[in-house]
Parts: structure tokens; C-alpha cells; sequence
């Protein structure tokens, strides 16, 4: 057992990995980090396909600290974002300190606060305490249909090229950004493309007005204002969506993560993408719609999502809500263990670059508070009032206004958790043990 006790473990290289390393170089905070992949980049080294490019733009998925190269486009491809990550890392030194090819199997909450973590080649190490920045982004989410379907069938995370749907009949299962993608790309080079829609999304254009929708000034403004002007952009410049074929969002804009893809629309005006309803069954290569309608397919992609799941963590450690969202506090911090941090499972409305380097920034100052403290933080958070999160979508600009006032306030919890620790004493008794039972459901770590 290899004693890394003085060190924190932080889990994954990639865009929350990274900005979470620099931000313990930069606070001092002794880590060692891995990542089961060969090569920085995780999702964006091997979970997009060939031809993908970013949905938010280059402004809105930046490093606050690290701007893209001037020469990129507005929306960067896989290449260009791999080479970004990988010049973020060697501009920090971070490289040095990955270990790759490094997979976690277990990690062990230690009743004296520290952590036991197994790795896939079966060593075994000793941390103070672990940052999860695995992603979400890998355990697919497939639709259940009754039947099974007798051609190709797979999951979006697993499309990787246009050869993939080439001169094929295609049907696309889902509506999000990575779905209508596959569904455009077999528009160009399949025989046929069909999408399936189980209910009604808001597609929104990758541009307005000649900018990136992601970047509107409007995103300052409070969600209410900003349903209003993309609406009525929305109907000057599409229509409704009732003229494409398309069923009505039975949901109001930024409630569920919104699609960016402006060859949607096109390509269903052209008769190269037909929409459909929500399957009922597979038959062979026969797939019957709930509209009683039916069509033979060589291939079914479901672009149907991803689960949050931590399977190297026991069951129970982290709380996950329909599947995911993780119930954490501060989009990082567990009630019940101290120095386990889980991040980067929100969704933010556009790119990860405004949040991801405060939010690192911000988890540095937990972890310094969280050594002035016997509590776990989370614990004391919620105590004093801190909400769980009910939605994995984030507004950025609301985000970052909370993260700055956190900057400040956070200091506080040091005056609450001596209170809360006299509080469970009283109740428990007198104890220099880190183990508090301050009712009969937590233990804490």
C-alpha cells in the first residue's frame, strides 16, 4: 500500500481535470492525477466523432485564463479543442504530474478521513482525499422498445465516422445536440435518415444575427427576458417548428438543455431528414412508430444521453436524482465525507470556460477551509441553508455572480462548524474522534 496521505487524487485530464490541477498547483495543494486514457482531452480525446465541433463557441468554452488562438473559428473542431487542451497543460506544466493509462477501480472512504484507491493493475494507494473529474459523458443511455432491432444498432457515443451511415437507411433516436449531428451527417451521405423525437425540443440556430448564440449580450440579462427575445428571434428567423414537421416544446426554453444545430432545419426543408414520433417496437429491421406508422432501417442510433454514474465510489456515497444529477453541494461538495469532491456533472446553457476556472479556484478555497475544520463542509453547508441543486442545467452569468459572493462568504463556515461541532458533541458526547454520528441515518468521514 503506497502512503500518498498528504496528497489529494484528482481523477481525469480532462477540461475539469486540467483546470483542476492548476488550480491545486496555484494553491499549493499537493496531487498526484490519472486518467485511463493514453493522452489528455477526455471526452474530446475519445468520446466525439471525427467531424464534431463545439456547440457554444470559442468565447463561451475558454479558459478564463487561457484564451483560444486568435486564428480559431467561432466554433472549434475535436482537432482544434485537443490541441487547445493539450497547450493549456504544457502551458502550466501539467503534463508532468499525469499518469495515463491509470484506471480507478475502488475508492475506499477510511474512517480516519482518508481514502484507499485501487487502480485496474491492482495497486493499491493511501490519499487524503479525492477530486472526481471523470466526466459524465461515457455510460450510455439507450431507449427501452419493445423487440429488438435485427440491423445495426448503437449508441451515439459510439458513432465516430460518415462511413459509419453511408448509403444506409438511418434512423436517429433523441433530440439533443449529438442526435441531430448524426441525424444532419446521414442527411449527407445516407440513403435515408428518419428522426425520432419522444417530445418537443427548442432548436436554436448556432448563430443570431451573425454571432454566436451562445454569446448574445442578452445572456446578462434574467432567464424571463431572455425566453422573450430568443422566442420572438426564434419565430422572425425559423418559424415554428409545427412548419418543419416538428412536434411544439412541451417545455419552456433553458428548462431542458436547449439544441444548437443550424443543418437541422435545413436539411428537413429538403427532405433529407424526416421526422417521426416516439418508437413503439422493433420487428427485424421493421420499426413501428406510436402513430401506427412503420419503416425498414439498416441502422438505429440512439442519441439518448448518458447516466451520472461513479462505479469506482460504494454505492450510496454520491446521491444521483432521474438519473443525472448529482446531488452535491456548491456543484462539488458531499455532506457526509470530508475531502471527497465530485465535479463537472452540471450542464452549463453554453461552454464550460467562464465556470470551470472559478469553480476550480473555488474548490482550492474549500479544500483550505475544509483543513480548519472537524465537519465535513458539506455538512456545515447545508446546515446553514445551502440548497441541493434541483436541475443539472446551470445559467453561467448566475453561476459566476454566486461563485464571487462565495469568494467572500465562504470564510464564514469556520464560526458555524464550531457551533455545529458543540452541537453534536452535546448530543453524542464529548469526543476528539473524527467519526460523528449527529443522527442515527449519516455517518460522516
Amino acid at each position: 500500500m503506497k502512503d500518498c496521505s498528504e496528497k489529494f487524487l484528482v481523477i481525469g485530464a480532462g477540461p475539469v481535470g486540467l483546470a483542476t490541477a492548476k488550480a491545486f498547483n496555484d494553491a499549493e495543494i499537493a496531487y498526484d492525477q490519472v486518467d485511463a486514457d493514453t493522452d489528455i482531452g477526455g471526452n474530446w480525446k475519445h468520446g466525439v466523432y471525427r467531424s464534431a465541433h463545439i456547440i457554444s463557441s470559442k468565447h463561451t468554452t475558454e479558459y478564463a485564463d487561457f484564451p483560444m488562438p486568435e486564428d480559431y473559428p467561432d466554433f472549434p473542431s475535436r482537432q482544434q479543442m485537443l490541441a487547445y487542451l493539450n497547450s493549456y497543460a504544457d502551458a502550466f506544466y501539467l503534463r508532468e504530474n499525469i499518469e495515463f493509462s491509470t484506471k480507478v477501480v475502488m475508492i475506499t472512504p477510511r474512517a480516519n478521513e482518508f481514502y484507499e484507491v485501487e487502480f485496474a493493475n491492482g495497486e493499491k494507494r493511501v490519499y487524503k482525499g479525492v477530486a472526481v473529474g471523470s466526466g459524465h459523458h461515457w455510460q450510455k443511455r439507450f431507449p427501452d422498445y419493445e423487440g429488438e432491432f435485427a440491423g445495426e444498432y448503437f449508441h451515439s457515443k459510439d458513432y465516430k465516422s460518415p462511413e459509419q451511415l453511408a448509403d444506409k437507411r438511418v434512423l436517429v433516436i433523441g433530440g439533443g445536440n449529438s442526435a441531430c449531428d448524426i441525424a444532419s451527417e446521414a442527411a449527407r451521405v445516407g440513403k435515408s435518415c428518419h428522426l425520432s423525437l419522444r417530445r418537443g425540443y427548442w432548436f436554436l440556430p448556432k448563430t443570431l444575427f451573425g454571432k454566436p448564440t451562445a454569446e448574445s449580450f442578452m445572456r446578462y440579462f434574467p432567464v424571463a427576458i431572455q425566453r422573450f427575445f430568443i422566442k420572438a428571434a426564434l419565430r422572425v428567423v425559423l418559424g415554428k417548428y409545427e412548419d418543419y414537421g416538428l412536434p411544439k416544446p412541451d417545455h419552456k426554453i433553458f428548462q431542458k438543455h436547449p439544441t444548437l444545430n443550424s443543418e437541422l432545419l435545413h436539411y428537413l426543408k429538403h427532405g433529407r431528414i424526416k421526422p417521426r414520433p416516439d418508437v413503439k417496437k422493433f420487428e427485424g429491421k421493421t420499426v413501428h412508430f406510436v402513430d401506427g406508422a412503420s419503416d425498414e432501417f439498416d441502422a438505429v442510433v440512439c442519441g439518448t444521453g448518458f447516466y451520472v454514474s461513479f462505479p469506482f465510489l460504494p454505492e450510496g456515497v454520491v446521491k444521483v436524482k432521474n438519473g443525472n444529477l448529482a446531488m452535491v453541494y456548491a456543484g462539488c461538495v458531499l455532506e457526509n465525507y470530508k475531502n471527497l469532491y465530485i465535479l463537472g456533472t452540471t450542464q452549463p446553457r453554453y461552454g464550460f470556460g467562464p465556470l470551470v476556472t472559478p469553480s476550480s479556484q473555488m474548490l482550492a478555497q474549500i479544500i483550505k477551509l475544509q483543513d480548519e475544520m472537524v465537519l465535513p463542509i458539506g455538512l456545515v453547508m447545508k446546515q446553514s441553508g445551502v440548497k441541493l441543486p434541483d436541475s443539472h442545467l446551470v445559467d453561467p452569468i448566475s453561476a459566476l455572480r454566486h461563485m464571487k459572493i462565495a469568494k467572500y462568504t465562504l470564510p464564514m463556515l469556520l464560526k458555524k462548524e464550531k457551533k455545529l461541532r458543540k452541537k453534536f458533541a452535546g448530543k453524542a458526547g464529548p469526543t476528539e474522534n473524527l467519526m460523528f454520528q449527529p443522527n442515527s441515518d449519516m455517518q460522516v468521514y
